[in-house]
């Protein structure tokens, strides 16, 4: 540092973490104290921050990591695509009735009918990415999907189709479970925590498209239902793919029968079966001059 930059009241008297650490990697001593572990710098230490007292910090760490990397990627909102990670991309779909026992043909030949969500995954994303929304400066509706595997490598893939940048955000799971191709590398994040991610689904979120899947989409749906109905969340759209589906599965008008929902808070769903259905309620809720 120069005489100059040392005079300069605005030049930081301390240093930086990294430059903290260069210093310690660039010490030549060796002792039985600077081998022991209590004597790693603390936040180089991964035992000591996998430790049971350390999970508020770790919280703060996936908090934290995401959020400031997506700011820096200038992303002021997101659409999150929801669904299975099962259900086949249509090139797959014949191969997994072709393949499946025939105790589980039926299973798979339903999976593979709902292949089209697939196709309407991709679509959408498509079309949000090639709007290419920007407001003060900031790109809007980018792509955001669990990362992983079938709707959620839809949706991907859909912006990949447009040359556009999305984000995955995954989960660490007992099975495997690593990131579909087509997410952005620079925006591909890993949690442990599975209510930090869900944060991190809705904290930039300015719309929900949400497609057939099991207990993690029926979480996911479930929570974004719940913290807008209570109004801890200002209302957005969220998009239900294939009525059909979830009337099966779930059934709104009994909740509203039963009193244990308003029948208002049935509104809080738009039901859609095509991507372009699903833009156009978008662009009509923000008033979007985008076709």
């Amino acid at each position: 540092m120069t005489e100059a930059e040392e005079s300069q009241l605005s030049h930081r008297r301390f240093y930086k973490a990294e430059q903290d650490a260069s210093f310690a990697d660039a010490s030549t001593a060796r002792s039985a104290q600077t081998a022991n572990a209590s004597y790693r710098l603390a936040y180089r230490d991964a035992e000591f921050l996998l430790r049971d007292e350390l999970r508020p910090v770790r919280f703060q760490l996936e908090l934290l990591k995401a959020e400031m990397l997506l700011d820096e990627a200038g992303i002021g909102s997101t659409l999150v695509c929801y669904g299975s990670a099962r259900i086949p991309s249509p090139e797959a779909a014949e191969a997994l009735v072709a393949n499946a026992t025939a105790g589980n043909r039926a299973i798979a030949e339903r999976l593979a009918a709902k292949a089209r969500y697939y196709t309407q995954a991709r679509e959408l994303a498509r079309i949000a990415s090639q709007c290419a929304v920007v407001e003060k400066g900031l790109r809007q509706f980018v792509i955001c999907s669990g990362g992983g595997p079938s709707i959620m490598e839809a949706a991907n893939r859909g912006a990949a189709d447009a040359g556009a940048e999305s984000i995955g955000l995954n989960i660490v799971l007992p099975h495997e479970q690593t990131p579909n191709p087509y997410v952005t590398p620079r925006l591909s994040f890993q949690f442990h925590y599975f209510a930090l991610r869900k944060m991190h689904f809705l904290l930039r979120a300015r719309a929900v498209a949400v497609f057939p899947g099991g207990f993690g989409t029926l979480d996911e749906l479930m929570e974004t239902l719940t913290l807008i109905q209570t109004g801890k969340m200002r209302r957005i759209p969220i998009l239900l793919f294939g009525r059909e589906y979830w009337n099966r599965v779930l059934n709104f008008e009994a909740l509203a029968e039963e009193g244990v929902v308003a029948r208002e808070d049935l509104a809080l769903i738009s039901w859609v079966e095509t991507a372009a259905e699903a833009w156009a309620e978008i662009t009509r809720f923000y008033n979007l001059d985008c076709d």
